[in-house]
């Protein structure tokens, strides 16, 4: 497995730009990142809503199975930005590959599968969450047939285990512990100082819960924006939250790391729940366990809480 990245966009991925040089008549002051999903036959009628809005930057970044001609569609939306990977990417390599495109300030990040509406994102609701200066705020979002999702994430423990449940309602301003499906107004300053997503955990469950729950052990707050309302055109995806590989870097990051004073590390007496946890060698097990021990000693200045204390005071994470 690859070395944990310490700073934001340590892997540089190879990607081709169109378009992008138009300019932009900005009504509000969001930047959007579209994420292609498979080539959602949905892709233009987005485009148009969103040129309609008037954000300020439109970045979209492609799947590398896209099977329609790209071309034509950057030359019918010149001011838009289409960033297309020479490799298959993961929906959190996907959004670091767009942040490197849009400029400070607040950005959505949706699917090309998800519809707006303009009168939801218009300039005095944007200006309010830009001013709150949030790390992330989630919008409501609706399924196909308008049916509100549970997309307010509260983490527990159970048996032992971190485990989250997806609840109704969520008021203005309440804690969630992610957001579903990587949808949300994330601010770009702190996205970048967070490091941005993981790319060397590739399952996109594991891989949003580690940039997630990094956000809170760093003192960050990720909270629910209901005045904000989007909607799936498709069918709702399924979160696999198998527990793989993925899942052991996220609990050597996130869970073991233990908080004293003002400072994390990771106690070496985690190495054995690891190493049962692991299914690796001993070898292997160890080499993992003193990088993420590395990884934590490096940021240790950067945590203000741990995992167990985090769930604990959860509640008070609205205050």
């Amino acid at each position: 497995m690859n070395s944990i990245p310490v700073t934001f966009n340590e892997r540089q991925i190879k990607h081709t730009v169109l378009g992008g040089t138009a300019h932009v008549n900005e009504k509000i002051p969001l930047s959007v990142i579209l994420l292609n999903r498979n080539g959602s036959t949905f892709r233009t009628s987005n485009l148009e809503n969103l040129d309609y809005i008037g954000f300020r930057k439109i970045v979209c970044i492609e799947n590398t199975a896209v099977n329609y001609n790209l071309e034509d569609i950057s030359r019918r939306y010149p001011h838009v930005k289409f960033i297309v990977p020479h490799e298959e990417l993961t929906p959190g390599d996907m959004i670091n590959l767009g942040m490197t495109e849009v400029p400070d300030g607040e950005v959505l990040v949706i699917w090309d599968t998800i519809s707006i509406s303009s009168k939801l994102f218009n300039k005095n609701v944007v200006m309010r969450i830009a001013d709150e200066e949030a790390f992330c705020r989630v919008p409501l979002i609706a399924g196909s047939r308008l049916d509100l999702l549970p997309v307010h994430m509260v983490p527990f423990v159970n048996k032992g285990s971190l485990s989250v449940d997806a609840i109704l309602p969520a008021p203005d301003g309440c804690p969630t512990f992610y957001p579903f499906d990587f949808i949300g107004i994330y601010n770009r300053q702190k996205f970048i100082l967070s490091g941005g997503f993981d790319y060397t955990i590739t399952s996109p469950y594991w891989q949003n819960l580690d940039f997630s729950m990094r956000a809170w052990l760093w003192g960050e707050k990720i909270c629910m924006a209901p005045q904000l309302r989007v909607r799936y055109e498709t069918e709702v995806p399924v979160e696999d939250c198998t527990a793989d590989a993925s899942h052991l870097r996220f609990f050597l990051k996130n869970i073991a790391p233990k908080f004293l004073r003002d400072y994390s590390y990771i106690p070496k007496i985690k190495f054995l729940s690891y190493l049962l946890r692991s299914g690796s060698g001993f070898s292997d097990s160890i080499a993992e366990f003193r990088e993420a021990r590395e990884w934590v000693e490096k940021n240790k200045f950067r945590f203000r809480t741990d995992a167990v204390s985090l769930i604990e005071n959860w509640e008070k994470q609205a205050e």
